[in-house]
């Protein structure tokens, strides 16, 4: 199975967007009355959602700024610089507002955006998403994975990196390395990868962070994917569709009261569908190397639409 087989059929596009004048590279197919936008981890690239794709009506997978083929201004980027790109991004495809599924960092922008402009943000799908904990233990390893793979030119060690956010070392096929590898060898991917990682330094981690005060602001229907083993990505069945989350309440979840989460798992992955007001404070779930142990977070049944 390769990334092509899985968008067989399908009609899509491979097109540069002009977004403020970062040129961002989107794979964008189908259309609808309400897109979706997938967004990718750090040093990830929009191949990480080829399996999708076809399930849904609009979709948008995007290279995010600094990463893949899209541009890569010189300057760090913080989270604010990715909110901005994402915006401007919307605004050059005429999107006024979408789904957003993010993973590990753009699961972090994401947030980010729905707290800084919640009327462009339809629902959210957060799946191991960063940004609530500063951990140097992880960010230490992240950055010198990411900088050795990056700065050497030895397949073996992006095969390595790969397996770092794999939970099953199976999903990160030859094509999927080799698409990876090229993209780190890339001049302009080497010479920026120092502001690419720049999250990873404890200072400007700290300044970035998604704190108590700015999830509060999120009124957007929310899914959170967290990992129920110590690994980093929630894995799916080929060609999952993500829960609609606006319907949350007829999945086939519990609700436990008190806490506003409604909880599922699958293949050893919790899901948290919050179901509360947005005022209310609720417990987010802990880092891969420090896994929830909450009570109130009981698998239930898989729920899948």
């Amino acid at each position: 199975m390769t990334i092509w087989t899985e968008l067989a059929g399908l009609d899509f596009c491979m097109k540069t967007v002009d977004a403020a004048g970062v040129p961002t590279r989107s794979l964008q197919a189908g259309s609808g009355d309400e897109a979706v936008i997938f967004l990718h981890g750090t040093s990830g690239h929009l191949e990480a959602f080829a399996r999708n794709i076809a399930v849904h009506a609009e979709c948008h997978a995007i290279d995010m700024h600094g990463h893949g083929y899209t541009g890569k201004p010189d300057y760090p980027y913080e989270i604010p610089r990715y909110v901005e790109h994402l915006a401007a991004y919307m605004d050059a495809v005429g999107l006024s507002r979408a789904h957003l599924v993010g993973e590990s960092l753009g699961g972090w922008v994401a947030a980010y955006l729905a707290s800084d402009q919640p009327e462009r943000v339809l629902s959210l799908q957060l799946l191991a998403a960063g940004g609530t904990v500063a951990n140097s233990v992880v960010m230490d390893r992240i950055k010198s994975s990411t900088m050795r793979a990056v700065q050497t030119d030895d397949i073996e060690l992006t095969r390595s990196r790969m397996h770092l956010v794999m939970h099953d070392p199976a999903d990160a096929t030859d094509e999927l390395i080799d698409v990876r590898h090229r993209i780190y060898h890339q001049p302009d991917f080497i010479a920026n990868i120092g502001n690419l990682l720049t999250l990873q330094s404890m200072e400007t981690r700290q300044r970035n962070l998604l704190r108590p005060d700015r999830l509060a602001k999120i009124v957007a229907p929310t899914l959170v994917v967290w990992g129920g083993k110590r690994t980093r990505s929630a894995t799916f069945p080929r060609h999952a569709k993500w829960p609609r989350t606006s319907r949350a309440h007829v999945s086939n979840c519990s609700t436990n009261a008190g806490t506003g989460l409604s909880t599922s798992s699958t293949s050893g992955t919790t899901h948290s569908v919050s179901t509360s007001s947005p005022r209310r404070r609720q417990r987010w779930p802990d880092t891969p190397d420090h896994p929830t142990t909450d009570s109130h977070i009981r698998p239930t049944t898989p729920t899948r639409s």
